[in-house]
Protein backbone atom coordinates (compact mmCIF):
# COMPACT_ATOMS: atom_id res chain seq x y z
CA UNK A 1 0.00 0.00 0.00
CA UNK A 2 1.25 3.66 -0.95
CA UNK A 3 -0.01 7.19 0.84
CA UNK A 4 -0.82 9.93 -1.27
CA UNK A 5 -1.49 13.61 -0.33
CA UNK A 6 -5.63 12.48 -0.69
CA UNK A 7 -4.82 10.38 2.51
CA UNK A 8 -4.55 13.22 4.42
CA UNK A 9 -8.36 14.38 4.08
CA UNK A 10 -10.93 12.52 5.99
CA UNK A 11 -12.78 10.90 2.72
CA UNK A 12 -12.13 7.13 3.65
CA UNK A 13 -15.12 4.54 2.71
CA UNK A 14 -12.41 1.76 3.70
CA UNK A 15 -9.42 0.32 5.44
CA UNK A 16 -7.32 1.03 2.60
CA UNK A 17 -4.89 3.97 1.55
CA UNK A 18 -6.86 6.14 -1.06
CA UNK A 19 -5.53 4.52 -3.99
CA UNK A 20 -7.41 1.33 -3.46
CA UNK A 21 -10.87 0.48 -4.04
CA UNK A 22 -13.67 -1.31 -1.82
CA UNK A 23 -13.48 -3.92 -4.62
CA UNK A 24 -11.06 -5.70 -6.40
CA UNK A 25 -12.83 -6.11 -9.48
CA UNK A 26 -11.10 -5.22 -12.45
CA UNK A 27 -13.68 -3.27 -14.28
CA UNK A 28 -13.81 -0.56 -11.57
CA UNK A 29 -13.57 2.68 -12.95
CA UNK A 30 -13.72 6.19 -11.75
CA UNK A 31 -14.16 8.82 -14.79
CA UNK A 32 -14.92 12.22 -15.80
CA UNK A 33 -17.24 13.00 -19.28
CA UNK A 34 -17.36 16.39 -20.91
CA UNK A 35 -19.34 18.14 -23.52
CA UNK A 36 -18.95 21.41 -25.56
CA UNK A 37 -21.11 23.04 -28.14
CA UNK A 38 -22.82 26.29 -29.41
CA UNK A 39 -26.02 25.18 -29.70
CA UNK A 40 -25.33 24.25 -33.16
CA UNK A 41 -24.20 22.30 -36.10
CA UNK A 42 -20.95 23.96 -36.12
CA UNK A 43 -18.41 22.21 -33.81
CA UNK A 44 -18.76 19.48 -31.15
CA UNK A 45 -16.20 18.77 -28.42
CA UNK A 46 -15.91 15.71 -25.92
CA UNK A 47 -13.50 15.40 -23.58
CA UNK A 48 -13.11 12.35 -21.44
CA UNK A 49 -10.89 10.93 -18.30
CA UNK A 50 -10.70 7.84 -16.39
CA UNK A 51 -8.63 6.40 -13.45
CA UNK A 52 -8.96 2.63 -13.33
CA UNK A 53 -7.46 1.56 -9.66
CA UNK A 54 -7.26 -2.05 -10.43
CA UNK A 55 -5.83 -2.13 -14.02
CA UNK A 56 -3.05 0.36 -12.40
CA UNK A 57 -4.07 2.89 -15.69
CA UNK A 58 -5.29 6.19 -16.09
CA UNK A 59 -6.52 7.43 -19.18
CA UNK A 60 -7.82 10.65 -21.08
CA UNK A 61 -9.14 11.54 -24.68
CA UNK A 62 -10.39 14.38 -26.87
CA UNK A 63 -12.63 14.23 -29.60
CA UNK A 64 -13.83 16.75 -31.94
CA UNK A 65 -16.51 17.05 -35.09
CA UNK A 66 -16.01 19.81 -36.39
CA UNK A 67 -17.48 19.95 -40.28
CA UNK A 68 -16.29 16.99 -42.07
CA UNK A 69 -13.26 16.33 -39.60
CA UNK A 70 -13.38 13.44 -36.79
CA UNK A 71 -10.38 14.21 -34.78
CA UNK A 72 -9.09 12.46 -31.48
CA UNK A 73 -6.41 12.89 -29.64
CA UNK A 74 -5.52 10.40 -26.58
CA UNK A 75 -3.16 9.42 -23.91
CA UNK A 76 -2.06 6.83 -21.15
CA UNK A 77 0.07 6.09 -18.80
CA UNK A 78 0.31 4.13 -15.42
CA UNK A 79 -1.86 5.28 -12.44
CA UNK A 80 0.64 5.68 -9.42
CA UNK A 81 -0.63 5.87 -5.88
CA UNK A 82 -1.20 9.60 -6.35
CA UNK A 83 -5.15 9.14 -7.90
CA UNK A 84 -5.57 13.39 -7.08
CA UNK A 85 -2.90 13.60 -9.92
CA UNK A 86 -5.12 13.94 -13.29
CA UNK A 87 -2.31 14.74 -15.34
CA UNK A 88 -2.10 12.25 -18.80
CA UNK A 89 0.69 14.18 -21.25
CA UNK A 90 -1.20 17.35 -22.09
CA UNK A 91 -4.37 16.28 -20.53
CA UNK A 92 -5.82 17.23 -17.06
CA UNK A 93 -8.95 18.33 -15.19
CA UNK A 94 -9.18 20.59 -12.41
CA UNK A 95 -11.37 20.92 -9.55
CA UNK A 96 -11.73 24.84 -9.06
CA UNK A 97 -14.68 24.25 -6.67
CA UNK A 98 -16.18 21.03 -6.40
CA UNK A 99 -19.84 20.64 -8.15
CA UNK A 100 -19.80 23.68 -9.85
CA UNK A 101 -16.91 24.72 -11.01
CA UNK A 102 -14.08 22.76 -13.02
CA UNK A 103 -10.74 23.07 -15.60
CA UNK A 104 -10.31 20.96 -18.24
CA UNK A 105 -7.03 21.35 -20.53
CA UNK A 106 -5.14 19.69 -23.58
CA UNK A 107 -2.28 21.78 -23.84
CA UNK A 108 -0.75 22.45 -27.62
CA UNK A 109 0.66 19.26 -29.36
CA UNK A 110 1.49 17.85 -32.45
CA UNK A 111 -1.91 16.00 -33.24
CA UNK A 112 -4.09 19.36 -34.24
CA UNK A 113 -6.30 19.62 -30.93
CA UNK A 114 -5.71 21.26 -28.06
CA UNK A 115 -8.09 23.67 -25.56
CA UNK A 116 -7.87 25.75 -22.13
CA UNK A 117 -11.42 25.20 -20.70
CA UNK A 118 -13.40 26.39 -17.71
CA UNK A 119 -16.77 25.19 -16.83
CA UNK A 120 -19.42 26.40 -14.86
CA UNK A 121 -22.64 24.62 -13.68
CA UNK A 122 -25.97 25.91 -14.53
CA UNK A 123 -27.59 23.09 -12.05
CA UNK A 124 -27.20 21.48 -9.10
CA UNK A 125 -24.91 18.13 -9.85
CA UNK A 126 -28.16 15.69 -9.55
CA UNK A 127 -27.21 12.15 -8.75
CA UNK A 128 -28.86 9.49 -11.28
CA UNK A 129 -30.20 6.45 -10.30
CA UNK A 130 -27.93 3.55 -9.72
CA UNK A 131 -27.22 1.35 -12.92
CA UNK A 132 -27.04 -2.35 -12.01
CA UNK A 133 -27.30 -4.77 -14.60
CA UNK A 134 -25.93 -8.62 -14.20
CA UNK A 135 -25.91 -11.36 -17.18
CA UNK A 136 -25.64 -14.73 -16.71
CA UNK A 137 -24.85 -14.44 -13.30
CA UNK A 138 -22.30 -11.87 -14.13
CA UNK A 139 -22.31 -8.28 -12.48
CA UNK A 140 -21.21 -5.96 -15.83
CA UNK A 141 -23.08 -2.82 -14.35
CA UNK A 142 -22.87 -1.27 -10.80
CA UNK A 143 -22.21 2.60 -11.43
CA UNK A 144 -23.64 5.50 -9.87
CA UNK A 145 -23.63 8.96 -11.63
CA UNK A 146 -23.96 13.12 -11.41
CA UNK A 147 -25.34 15.09 -13.73
CA UNK A 148 -24.80 18.58 -14.60
CA UNK A 149 -25.83 21.23 -17.54
CA UNK A 150 -23.64 24.03 -18.24
CA UNK A 151 -22.16 26.66 -20.00
CA UNK A 152 -17.97 27.03 -20.86
CA UNK A 153 -15.20 29.80 -21.70
CA UNK A 154 -11.89 29.75 -22.76
CA UNK A 155 -10.79 28.58 -26.34
CA UNK A 156 -10.09 25.67 -28.38
CA UNK A 157 -7.84 25.46 -31.22
CA UNK A 158 -8.54 22.55 -34.03
CA UNK A 159 -5.50 22.90 -36.55
CA UNK A 160 -4.91 26.76 -37.03
CA UNK A 161 -8.43 27.64 -36.21
CA UNK A 162 -9.15 29.08 -33.02
CA UNK A 163 -12.41 29.18 -31.31
CA UNK A 164 -13.38 31.64 -28.77
CA UNK A 165 -15.40 30.05 -26.41
CA UNK A 166 -17.95 32.20 -24.08
CA UNK A 167 -20.74 31.22 -21.70
CA UNK A 168 -23.51 33.41 -23.73
CA UNK A 169 -22.81 31.29 -26.26
CA UNK A 170 -21.13 27.94 -25.48
CA UNK A 171 -22.93 25.17 -23.49
CA UNK A 172 -22.40 21.80 -22.98
CA UNK A 173 -23.25 18.70 -19.96
CA UNK A 174 -21.15 16.84 -18.12
CA UNK A 175 -21.64 13.55 -16.17
CA UNK A 176 -18.92 11.75 -13.12
CA UNK A 177 -19.34 7.96 -12.87
CA UNK A 178 -18.05 5.56 -10.63
CA UNK A 179 -18.26 1.70 -10.03
CA UNK A 180 -17.91 -1.03 -12.38
CA UNK A 181 -18.77 -1.07 -16.17
CA UNK A 182 -16.47 -3.33 -18.68
CA UNK A 183 -13.19 -1.90 -19.28
CA UNK A 184 -9.36 -2.73 -20.25
CA UNK A 185 -8.13 -5.31 -22.18
CA UNK A 186 -11.05 -8.11 -23.66
CA UNK A 187 -11.21 -11.07 -21.44
CA UNK A 188 -12.87 -14.89 -22.44
CA UNK A 189 -16.71 -14.08 -23.17
CA UNK A 190 -17.33 -17.91 -21.81
CA UNK A 191 -20.55 -17.87 -21.29
CA UNK A 192 -21.49 -14.03 -21.99
CA UNK A 193 -21.04 -15.32 -25.67
CA UNK A 194 -25.24 -16.26 -24.71
CA UNK A 195 -26.12 -12.66 -23.91
CA UNK A 196 -28.14 -11.56 -26.89
CA UNK A 197 -25.72 -8.17 -27.51
CA UNK A 198 -28.97 -5.38 -27.05
CA UNK A 199 -27.64 -1.89 -25.69
CA UNK A 200 -30.90 -0.16 -26.78
CA UNK A 201 -30.15 2.74 -24.99
CA UNK A 202 -30.80 7.05 -24.74
CA UNK A 203 -29.56 9.40 -22.29
CA UNK A 204 -30.63 13.15 -23.13
CA UNK A 205 -29.71 16.35 -20.50
CA UNK A 206 -31.10 18.75 -21.86
CA UNK A 207 -30.65 22.69 -20.44
CA UNK A 208 -33.20 25.64 -20.82
CA UNK A 209 -33.08 28.60 -19.17
CA UNK A 210 -33.86 28.45 -16.21
CA UNK A 211 -33.96 24.49 -15.83
CA UNK A 212 -32.57 21.01 -17.10
CA UNK A 213 -34.45 17.93 -17.93
CA UNK A 214 -32.28 15.09 -17.30
CA UNK A 215 -33.84 11.63 -19.23
CA UNK A 216 -32.52 8.11 -19.92
CA UNK A 217 -33.81 4.66 -21.32
CA UNK A 218 -32.17 1.53 -21.39
CA UNK A 219 -34.25 -1.48 -22.59
CA UNK A 220 -33.01 -5.27 -23.15
CA UNK A 221 -33.82 -7.38 -26.27
CA UNK A 222 -37.39 -7.58 -25.03
CA UNK A 223 -38.70 -4.45 -24.54
CA UNK A 224 -38.21 -4.25 -20.77
CA UNK A 225 -36.81 -1.36 -18.86
CA UNK A 226 -33.57 -1.60 -17.33
CA UNK A 227 -32.73 1.73 -16.63
CA UNK A 228 -35.16 5.10 -16.73
CA UNK A 229 -34.61 8.33 -15.33
CA UNK A 230 -36.64 11.38 -15.63
CA UNK A 231 -36.65 14.75 -13.90
CA UNK A 232 -36.56 18.70 -14.43
CA UNK A 233 -34.03 20.12 -12.42
CA UNK A 234 -34.25 24.08 -11.89
CA UNK A 235 -31.35 26.19 -11.66
CA UNK A 236 -32.49 27.96 -8.71
CA UNK A 237 -31.77 25.27 -6.45
CA UNK A 238 -35.58 24.33 -5.23
CA UNK A 239 -36.62 20.56 -5.17
CA UNK A 240 -36.34 18.42 -8.06
CA UNK A 241 -39.42 17.78 -10.07
CA UNK A 242 -40.18 13.87 -11.14
CA UNK A 243 -41.55 13.32 -14.77
CA UNK A 244 -42.94 9.91 -14.83
CA UNK A 245 -42.25 7.01 -17.05
CA UNK A 246 -40.52 8.66 -20.45
CA UNK A 247 -42.15 7.53 -23.61
CA UNK A 248 -39.41 7.08 -25.92
CA UNK A 249 -40.36 7.35 -29.79
CA UNK A 250 -37.73 7.58 -32.33
CA UNK A 251 -37.54 8.21 -36.09
CA UNK A 252 -34.87 6.42 -38.27
CA UNK A 253 -33.14 6.77 -41.47
CA UNK A 254 -34.78 4.56 -43.97
CA UNK A 255 -32.73 1.35 -43.78
CA UNK A 256 -30.73 2.80 -40.88
CA UNK A 257 -30.70 2.51 -37.07
CA UNK A 258 -29.82 6.62 -37.55
CA UNK A 259 -31.71 8.97 -35.13
CA UNK A 260 -33.59 12.24 -37.32
CA UNK A 261 -35.89 13.23 -34.83
CA UNK A 262 -37.36 12.34 -31.79
CA UNK A 263 -40.40 12.22 -29.32
CA UNK A 264 -40.00 11.91 -25.91
CA UNK A 265 -43.27 11.97 -23.72
CA UNK A 266 -43.01 12.88 -20.44
CA UNK A 267 -46.49 12.51 -17.68
CA UNK A 268 -45.20 14.17 -14.08
CA UNK A 269 -47.66 12.88 -11.41
CA UNK A 270 -50.52 15.23 -10.79
CA UNK A 271 -49.31 17.42 -13.42
CA UNK A 272 -50.30 17.90 -17.10
CA UNK A 273 -48.32 15.55 -19.81
CA UNK A 274 -46.10 16.84 -22.37
CA UNK A 275 -43.80 16.01 -25.51
CA UNK A 276 -40.52 17.14 -26.02
CA UNK A 277 -39.36 16.92 -29.76
CA UNK A 278 -35.93 16.36 -30.50
CA UNK A 279 -33.77 16.72 -33.44
CA UNK A 280 -29.64 15.41 -33.59
CA UNK A 281 -27.87 18.60 -34.90
CA UNK A 282 -24.58 17.44 -35.02
CA UNK A 283 -23.55 13.95 -34.48
CA UNK A 284 -20.51 12.41 -33.07
CA UNK A 285 -19.16 8.76 -33.26
CA UNK A 286 -18.43 8.38 -29.51
CA UNK A 287 -17.17 5.07 -30.01
CA UNK A 288 -14.52 5.65 -32.70
CA UNK A 289 -10.77 7.08 -31.64
CA UNK A 290 -11.76 7.62 -28.11
CA UNK A 291 -11.36 4.02 -26.10
CA UNK A 292 -15.23 3.15 -25.62
CA UNK A 293 -14.74 -0.77 -27.56
CA UNK A 294 -14.11 -0.23 -31.41
CA UNK A 295 -10.20 -0.13 -31.23
CA UNK A 296 -8.45 -3.55 -30.43
CA UNK A 297 -5.25 -1.97 -29.61
CA UNK A 298 -6.79 1.17 -27.56
CA UNK A 299 -9.67 0.66 -24.74
CA UNK A 300 -10.41 2.43 -21.47
CA UNK A 301 -7.97 1.28 -18.92
CA UNK A 302 -5.21 -0.76 -21.15
CA UNK A 303 -1.97 -0.59 -20.52
CA UNK A 304 -0.28 0.79 -22.97
CA UNK A 305 2.92 1.24 -20.65
CA UNK A 306 4.88 3.63 -18.26
CA UNK A 307 3.91 6.49 -20.28
CA UNK A 308 2.74 8.73 -20.68
CA UNK A 309 1.53 7.71 -24.21
CA UNK A 310 -0.44 10.27 -26.55
CA UNK A 311 -1.42 9.51 -29.71
CA UNK A 312 -3.73 11.05 -32.53
CA UNK A 313 -6.25 9.84 -34.83
CA UNK A 314 -7.76 11.78 -37.67
CA UNK A 315 -10.71 11.16 -40.02
CA UNK A 316 -12.62 12.50 -42.59
CA UNK A 317 -16.22 12.04 -43.65
CA UNK A 318 -17.96 10.67 -45.75
CA UNK A 319 -14.32 8.65 -46.70
CA UNK A 320 -14.53 7.00 -43.37
CA UNK A 321 -18.15 6.80 -42.94
CA UNK A 322 -17.69 3.40 -43.10
CA UNK A 323 -15.77 3.63 -39.41
CA UNK A 324 -18.80 5.70 -37.96
CA UNK A 325 -20.89 3.08 -35.88
CA UNK A 326 -21.53 2.66 -32.52
CA UNK A 327 -22.96 4.97 -29.61
CA UNK A 328 -23.68 8.64 -31.05
CA UNK A 329 -23.43 11.30 -29.11
CA UNK A 330 -25.17 14.52 -30.74
CA UNK A 331 -25.25 18.19 -30.22
CA UNK A 332 -29.30 18.07 -29.50
CA UNK A 333 -32.23 21.05 -30.06
CA UNK A 334 -35.23 20.13 -27.44
CA UNK A 335 -38.43 21.89 -27.37
CA UNK A 336 -41.73 21.88 -25.64
CA UNK A 337 -44.62 23.90 -24.40
CA UNK A 338 -42.91 27.03 -26.50
CA UNK A 339 -39.58 26.70 -25.03
CA UNK A 340 -36.46 25.69 -26.92
CA UNK A 341 -33.18 24.02 -25.40
CA UNK A 342 -29.87 22.09 -26.34
CA UNK A 343 -28.06 19.49 -24.88
CA UNK A 344 -26.76 16.02 -25.44
CA UNK A 345 -28.82 13.61 -27.49
CA UNK A 346 -27.02 10.24 -26.76
CA UNK A 347 -28.37 7.05 -28.65
CA UNK A 348 -27.59 3.75 -29.55
CA UNK A 349 -29.55 0.87 -30.63
CA UNK A 350 -27.72 -2.21 -31.13
CA UNK A 351 -28.77 -5.82 -31.58
CA UNK A 352 -32.63 -7.41 -31.37
CA UNK A 353 -34.88 -4.88 -29.69
CA UNK A 354 -38.79 -5.30 -30.29
CA UNK A 355 -38.87 -1.86 -32.14
CA UNK A 356 -36.58 -3.12 -35.22
CA UNK A 357 -38.76 -6.56 -37.35
CA UNK A 358 -37.03 -9.58 -36.96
Amino acid sequence: MALSPLDDHPVHQAAQVMRHVATSDRNFYDRYYFNCHPGTDELMLIVGLGQYPNLGVTDAFACVRHGDLHRVVRASRELGADRMNTEIGPFRVEVVEGLKRLRVILEPNEHGLSFELDWEGTIPATLEPRHFLRSQGRVLFDSVRLAQTGRWSGSITVGDQVFPVTPNRWLGTRDRSWGIRPVGEPEPPGIQANNPGTFYWLYAPMRFDDHAILCIVQEDDRGRRLLEEAVRVWSDGREEEWLGRPDYRPVYAPGTRDVVEAVIGFSPPGGKPFEVRCTPLLPVHLMVGTGYGLEPDWKHGMYQGPGPVVQGVTYRLPDDAARMWGLVDAVGRFEYDGLVGHGLYEYWALGPHPSFPA
